[in-house]
């Protein structure tokens, strides 16, 4: 508790519950809010050996967690060997998948996995057209159902980027993803105001506008979610939505700040001080959407977190104006408690 505390106070890390890992730099989907398929002839990968090299500070850390983030994670030439690695130190393991390699893989997963998130974007026509990918849905269902059938209990859940092209499918999204199984749904909404997911240019207005909704149909989504605390009434209470309807609500609120509308919903995040992300090349950052602190093939995990440049970042971070952070679509917030 007092490493926990002093990670706040200091803006030193030297407690850290989260690290998500890219461990490598390819996707075996095209979607539209996305362009880490493009960098699909990279083939940049972290291999086993240079995650050994940081194991010694993981555990210092305490790490509790990681999550294998992608593009698709599954497409690493030694996927479970890194899981050996983390797994001696009692970390848990949380996948995210496309889902189009859940099936072939299920064995292995439930070995060495502890959850897996997949990526939900509608119902069956609406997710392949937004993924690029012809019966991406079906493959999805069927490794879900696969998991399902090796080890009931074990946790599947989706999250889904409501945008332009999904959003009219939104109670179709809730029902598509209690049919093929999955135990929960969550809901973000599309960043398209930063060079995350491999974007290597920022957003031009024209690329804006074919993910984002507009003025009208950020007003139609509002009254699409408003419906649905009624229409899926039971799906929020029982928390097969993971959002509140308060959180829903803030996802609209993005949108139409997006068109002037309103302001921007309040940013509340931990994230610099709970977690790092690792990219396949090395990159370590504090969060998706910031810039990187350092590079873990050049110097240890634990320099670059607690580096002057990283240590300055946090304190000097103010969300209530930063650029980034006030458009922020996937913010974290851990309490003291939950970072136990």
């Amino acid at each position: 508790m007092f490493k926990r505390l002093l990670t706040f106070a200091t803006h030193r890390i030297y407690n850290l519950p989260i690290v998500v890992m890219m461990p490598h730099s390819r996707c075996n989907c095209r979607c539209v809010m996305c362009d880490i398929w493009k960098a699909n002839h990279e083939k940049k990968e972290i291999s086993a050996d240079e995650l050994q090299k940081h194991v010694k500070h993981f555990k210092r850390l305490n790490l509790r967690e990681v999550v294998f983030s992608g593009g698709e994670a599954l497409m690493h030439s030694n996927l479970w060997k890194l899981c050996v690695i983390l797994r001696e130190l009692e970390i848990k393991i949380t996948l995210l998948s496309t889902g189009l390699m859940l099936e072939r893989n299920s064995k292995d997963i439930i070995s060495n996995c502890d959850e897996v998130i997949v990526s939900l974007d509608g119902s069956e026509s609406v997710h392949d057209k937004i993924r690029n990918i012809p019966q991406g849905f079906e493959k999805l269902s069927a490794g879900v159902r696969e998991l399902k059938r090796l080890k009931p209990s074990f946790r599947i859940t989706g999250r889904c980027v409501l945008q332009r092209y999904n959003y009219h499918d939104f109670v179709n999204i809730v029902r598509s993803a209690k049919e093929i199984l999955l135990d929960q749904i969550s809901f973000l909404a599309a960043d398209v105001s930063t060079t995350a997911f491999n974007h290597v240019e920022p957003w031009t207005e024209e690329r804006v506008s074919a993910v984002a909704l507009n003025a009208s149909e950020a007003i139609e989504f509002e009254k699409i979610v408003e419906d649905s605390f009624e229409a899926l009434k039971g799906e929020y209470e029982r928390r097969f939505i993971a959002e509140s309807p308060l959180k829903m609500k803030k996802i609209v609120q993005y949108y139409k700040a997006i068109n002037g509308l309103n302001e921007y919903p309040e940013t509340v995040c931990n994230a610099p001080w709970v977690s790092a992300v690792i990219e396949s090349n090395g990159r370590v950052m504090p969060c998706f959407f910031h810039k990187p602190y350092g590079n873990i093939y050049g110097n240890d995990f634990l320099e670059i977190i607690n580096s002057p440049e990283a240590i300055s970042f946090r304190k000097n971070l103010d969300m209530s104006k930063d650029p980034v952070c006030k458009k922020c679509v996937c913010s974290l917030k851990l309490g003291v408690t939950q970072m136990n």
